[in-house]
């Protein structure tokens, strides 16, 4: 097996296209996050990758305190609620996950939104500022 076999088998030769994995922080819409030539060179589906990264950043600060604030009503079945538990923890893992992936493109657009979602996501939920402090105190 000659190289550009090797290379291509390995993903490495594309359709003719030499392709490798950046390895420090670059700033640009012609990244591959999460999929093979997604998004592409497309201004919009690179736009459209960094909404997706931020919602999901943003949904993993939602999950990360709804384990205690939507799994305790009052005689409620502990089966049941431990079940809701995990599944809001199984999401919550795999956005964690596909986040950390979506980062290693190494895009610093990619890493922007992922901090940005995590702290807005924080902020709403979170933190202090919209807790009712009456029905906190459990």
């Amino acid at each position: 097996m000659d190289h550009v076999e090797h290379m291509h088998q390995m993903g490495g030769m594309h359709h003719g296209k030499k392709r490798f994995t950046r390895m420090t922080f670059f700033w640009g819409k012609n990244s591959e996050i999460l999929f093979d030539y997604w998004p592409g060179e497309k201004t919009g589906m690179y736009v459209l990758a960094l909404v997706f990264v931020f919602a999901m950043s943003f949904l993993v600060e939602l999950l990360s305190g709804s384990g205690s604030r939507f799994t305790k009503p009052a005689g409620s079945n502990r089966f049941a609620s431990g079940l809701l538990q995990t599944l809001l923890h199984f999401l919550r893992v795999g956005f964690v996950y596909l986040i950390m992936l979506a980062l290693m493109s190494f895009n610093v657009g990619v890493f922007l939104v992922a901090v940005i979602g995590h702290a807005l996501g924080f902020f709403f939920f979170g933190s202090n500022a919209f807790k009712n402090t009456q029905n906190d105190k459990d």
